[in-house]
């Protein structure tokens, strides 16, 4: 049983499934950083200086009593809460590495589109007893017939 799993693990289409989680979760960890160090800053800023992570409802109050100016204060306080921002920063990010893998899956289809360009052919056939001959062949070296 070992000896069939150790070559399950090392079939080749494991490993690159593998390798895609690995790079996935690296280039996941990318995207949210984009999304909340880079692009919420200036959507918060031209929205008031509004931080989209501190945007949460309160369903039920912590040992601290409301208000919460800050998620953190009502997570620190105990609190359930609806926290909605993060959501909407998680769902900014899934966008993200939607678009760039639909990028990535299309310029891959477009290299498979590419297929090199037949080559020129090197023979040809005979008209008269139908035998292959090169192509810049005057005379046929079967029939010795004369080729135009």
């Amino acid at each position: 049983m070992l000896k069939e799993f150790r070559e399950f693990i090392m079939r080749g289409n494991v490993m690159e499934i593998a390798i895609g989680f690995i790079i996935g979760g690296a280039f996941g960890a990318i995207a949210k950083s984009m999304v909340s160090d880079v692009m919420m800053p200036p959507i918060g800023l031209l929205l008031g200086g509004v931080d989209f992570t501190n945007f949460f409802v309160v369903l039920k109050q912590g040992a601290t009593p409301a208000p919460y100016h800050a998620l953190a204060d009502a997570q620190a306080a105990g609190a359930v809460t609806i926290n909605f921002g993060v959501f909407l920063n998680t769902v900014i990010s899934f966008l993200i590495v939607s678009l760039a893998i639909f990028i990535l899956v299309k310029a891959m289809n477009k290299l498979k589109r590419q297929e090199a360009a037949p080559a020129e052919p090197t023979t040809k056939e005979c008209p008269h007893c139908f035998s292959t001959i090169s192509i810049k062949a005057t005379r046929c070296s079967q029939c010795t017939s004369a080729l135009t």
